[in-house]
């Protein structure tokens, strides 16, 4: 027994506190908000250890924080390794209160959890912008079409099918799990006998949507996020109606911002976790940059192989440390920004969206803000084919933007260059890159919590996973976790 348990019979009357405010008061989001009554039964100890440890300062980390307080508890601390909250969400300040995404930004139907927290926020939201033509580039070849309405992907219905009966929050359960996991997506594409345009299609939805290739993707793994979207590849992948339909006002790091700043000094950056001790006892021990802290539970929610990088004492149980340690971390992706006077391609009847079959540019997009009064189009791009140097970066781009949309593209007035695999230590990858074989040998091992670590993040969500709705999702679900866990504590120890 730890030191602390010497006050049991105080421990006893907050375990009664926290069952009576759990047992009378309403629910929402599974989040009790009777808030007088929990803060009653969690309110901290000087000196003693805190309830619960945050790791990691994004979407996830911060909605947890957040919903721990709401219920009442106030002895917690958020611990997030960079200079800044948000995690893969960034936003580039582009001046009087504009500003582009560098990181995830677009919600859409279905993405409930998102949308309820930006309302609860206050913070707004607003269409994307894609009405009119898109823009192809194949060679010297350039052409047109409005797809505004969406793209009828070839097979797409047999994907949907198939995508029934592969459970988002457990798709290594499923009925055909091994056979689907064996095969890539792009292995699957070939056996349906797609033409290269169709194949071109998929390289680009999928390429942008989990960070690879289709042949580098596992089929049950796809057909996960698919069964996330409805079991629909059409409100996945599309603008209209779909997961990319909707902006949030002051970009997508506003919401972690606003939650941080009603949080307080419980938030506390450039305070990397270097090692956790005793997981598996009473109180861990959280070894960070900035000294030591003491915690009864401790939500990590950080990305899997993120974890890696942190030193557990004792070593983790073999099957989540092999997890960690194979977790793929290869697609950081990189996005850029061009600013312009105003959006002039829409003047044309072009929405922004230009796609390169051979060259360094993936997609761009009409980024504007709601008004129009900046032109913005930012852009993924492959890292390899465009020069690492800003100016010339700036200038590769730009030219193929001016043989897509007109000469007005080559005189930007600002350029971003966001590359999430070499900004800091702390971002391994930005999206979803799981290969054939890996959720059917080592997923099992993702969510369940180990000794007092309760894992968390957008990989671990139900629905959604490796998107914004995922993180938030996760957040929500860690922190009644903890607060179920301290309430069996209490009750052991009572």
């Amino acid at each position: 027994m730890d030191s602390d348990n010497g006050d049991l019979s105080q421990l006893g009357q907050r375990r009664r506190l926290l069952l009576q405010a759990l047992g009378t008061s309403t629910l929402v989001g599974g989040l009790s908000l009777n808030g007088r009554a929990l803060a009653q039964t969690l309110t901290p100890d000087k000196g003693k250890a805190l309830d619960v440890a945050i790791i990691g300062g994004g979407l996830a980390g911060l909605t947890a924080a957040r919903d721990l307080q709401r219920a009442g508890c106030e002895s917690f601390v958020v611990l997030e390794a960079r200079n800044r909250v948000g995690g893969r969400t960034y936003n580039h300040d582009l001046g009087d209160g504009v500003i582009s995404e560098a990181g995830g930004q677009w919600i859409g139907p279905s993405q409930t959890a998102i949308f309820d927290l930006a309302r609860e926020l206050g913070i707004g939201t607003f269409p994307s912008y894609y009405q009119g033509k898109n823009v192809y580039l194949v060679g010297d070849a350039k052409y047109e079409q409005d797809i505004s309405d969406g793209l009828s992907l070839p097979v797409a219905e047999k994907i949907n099918e198939l995508a029934r009966g592969v459970p988002s929050k457990e798709p290594w359960t499923a009925v055909d799990a091994a056979r689907l996991d064996k095969l890539s997506v792009g292995q699957w594409l070939a056996q349906q006998g797609i033409d290269n345009e169709a194949k071109l299609s998929f390289d680009l939805s999928i390429g942008l949507t989990t960070g690879t290739p289709p042949a580098n993707l596992s089929l049950l793994y796809y057909l996960s996020i698919v069964n996330s979207a409805d079991c629909s590849i059409e409100k996945l992948e599309r603008f209209k109606d779909g997961a990319q339909e909707t902006r949030i006002v002051g970009g997508s790091q506003a919401l972690s911002i606003r939650m941080a700043e009603d949080l307080g000094d419980k938030v506390k950056l450039s305070c990397p976790v270097r090692k956790i001790v005793d997981w598996d006892r009473d109180i861990v021990e959280i070894h960070t940059d900035q000294g030591v802290i003491r915690s009864r539970q401790v939500i990590v929610t950080l990305h899997p192989g993120l974890c890696n990088q942190i030193v557990f004492d004792p070593p983790l149980p073999e099957g989540r440390a092999q997890l960690q340690r194979l977790w793929p971390s290869h697609a950081p992706m990189r996005k850029t920004v061009h600013v312009y006077e105003r959006p002039f391609w829409r003047d044309k009847g072009l929405n922004g969206q230009v796609s390169q079959a051979d060259g360094p540019l993936i997609l761009s997009y009409d980024n504007s803000p709601q008004d129009g009064s900046l032109g913005v189009l930012a852009a993924f791009v492959r890292t390899a084919q465009l020069p690492l140097d800003a100016s010339q970066a700036q200038s590769t781009l730009a030219t193929i933007y001016a043989k897509a949309l007109g000469d007005e593209a080559l005189s930007p007035k600002q350029f971003h260059d966001h590359d999430w695999g070499k900004v800091d230590s702390w971002t391994l990858t930005c999206v979803g890159s799981i290969p054939p074989g890996f959720l059917t040998r080592w997923g099992r091992y993702l969510k369940p919590a180990v000794g007092r670590l309760i894992w968390s993040g957008t990989e671990t969500a139900d629905i959604w996973a490796s998107g914004m709705e995922g993180a938030v999702r996760s957040g929500r679900r860690s922190a009644l976790e903890a607060l179920h866990a301290l309430t069996g504590e209490r009750s052991t120890a009572g």
